[in-house]
């Protein structure tokens, strides 16, 4: 709309608001007067409006068509795109401190889901996002309560030493790979790379989280186990009660076999169905995870001539804390080592996280020995 055609909408309103007054005054011949005249401004506008709008189509008829709105690829075709080009142009986009290029959000949060989806240890502890290298966090420990205490009056009332709390530092350290893919993927559909992309990261990272998490809780004096009862035993003594319904019992393949043939006096075997559990079983009420051999293996007692299978029994929430910077660093080549001679491009990931004990009397460190 040109000045003109907005001075004369202008004129138009004025004039119905100068109608309304007139109305409420009651003066109706005057508001009659300028009714009409509102007509024919209206019917000066309308028509002014048609010859603005017909020039206009005529120019730009003849101007040749121009986009006025930049179509901008979305965060994973861009991502995709770099990829192929080894992220030439994408350094000034989303680099870092590494050279790399950070996962976009998206791909990032498959990763995430794609991780925890399958023998994820992570989704038993408590993970605690960071966005800086070191720091810090202050934790409440589920510690014992020794309630009040006898005060005569007038006396004094001495501070309590509960609720405890535990300020935990930490400073993610760098974990990274790289894996080689032909290049013929980078021909294929974004689909299929970033598919890939996230098998590749998927797996690598659960199984990094996963050693972190089992070393860290090796480090705890081992607790021997005989059988059924000393399990037991574990649970309803030497775990505190506030653990007890919150507790799993981890194991490996050897120690769910073990478990899964144990019979009670009728011959019923004792491990019973469970929704909650990965496993599908529980024990005593208590969800039973597993954990392949390769990433938590029994110990083989080469002077005794046995095998002790792992038993971490207890709430490892509360066990343990991961301090994780959430993003996925990503970066390729095809001419670092032999790729250019292979036709192959590597592609190399870095993530960060820090892990560490939040509270060592939420769990025990059990070892079954099998027979």
């Amino acid at each position: 709309m040109n000045k003109e055609l907005r001075e004369l909408l202008e004129k138009i309103n004025n004039k119905k608001e100068e109608a309304r007054k007139l109305l409420a005054e009651n003066k109706v011949e005057e508001a009659k007067k300028i009714r009409d005249e509102v007509k024919r401004l209206q019917d000066k506008f309308d028509v002014m409006k048609d010859v603005y709008e017909e020039k206009k189509q005529e120019i730009e008829n003849k101007e040749p068509l121009k986009t006025t709105v930049e179509v901008k690829e979305n965060e994973v075709e861009q991502f995709v795109n770099h990829i192929r080009t080894g992220f030439k142009n994408a350094m000034s986009e989303g680099s870092n401190e590494d050279g790399g290029y950070t996962v976009p959000q998206d791909i990032q949060t498959r990763i995430n889901e794609y991780r925890e989806s399958k023998d994820a240890l992570q989704t038993l502890i408590t993970v605690e996002p960071v966005s800086t290298l070191s720091g810090s966090r202050v934790f409440k420990k589920r510690a014992q309560q020794a309630g009040f205490v006898e005060v005569p009056e007038g006396g004094t009332i001495t501070e309590k030493a509960t609720p405890q709390f535990t300020v935990l530092t930490y400073q993610v350290k760098k974990y990274a790979g790289f894996f080689r893919v032909l290049n013929e993927l980078l021909k294929d559909t974004n689909e299929a790379i970033v598919n890939t992309l996230i098998r590749w990261i998927g797996d690598e990272s659960r199984v990094t989280r996963n050693k972190l998490i089992l070393a860290l809780l090796n480090q705890k004096a081992k607790t021997a186990l005989a059988s059924v009862d000393d399990i037991k035993g574990a649970l309803n003594v030497q775990l505190d009660p506030a653990f007890r319904f919150t507790s799993n019992v981890v194991t490996n393949q050897d120690g769910f076999n073990w478990l899964d043939t144990q019979k009670d006096g009728n011959g019923n075997y004792l491990l019973q169905p469970s929704v909650s559990s990965p496993t599908g079983r529980q024990l005593f009420g208590v969800p039973v995870v597993m954990v392949s051999n390769k990433d938590l293996p029994s110990v083989e007692d080469t002077t005794a001539g046995t095998t002790k299978a792992p038993m971490i029994i207890g709430d490892l929430k509360e066990a343990v804390v991961m301090f994780d910077r959430q993003t996925t660093e990503i970066m390729s080549s095809n001419v670092a080592m032999d790729a250019f001679e292979t036709d192959a491009t590597l592609w190399r990931a870095i993530e960060r996280e820090d892990i560490k004990i939040r509270d060592d009397e939420a769990f025990i460190y059990g070892e079954i020995t099998l027979s």
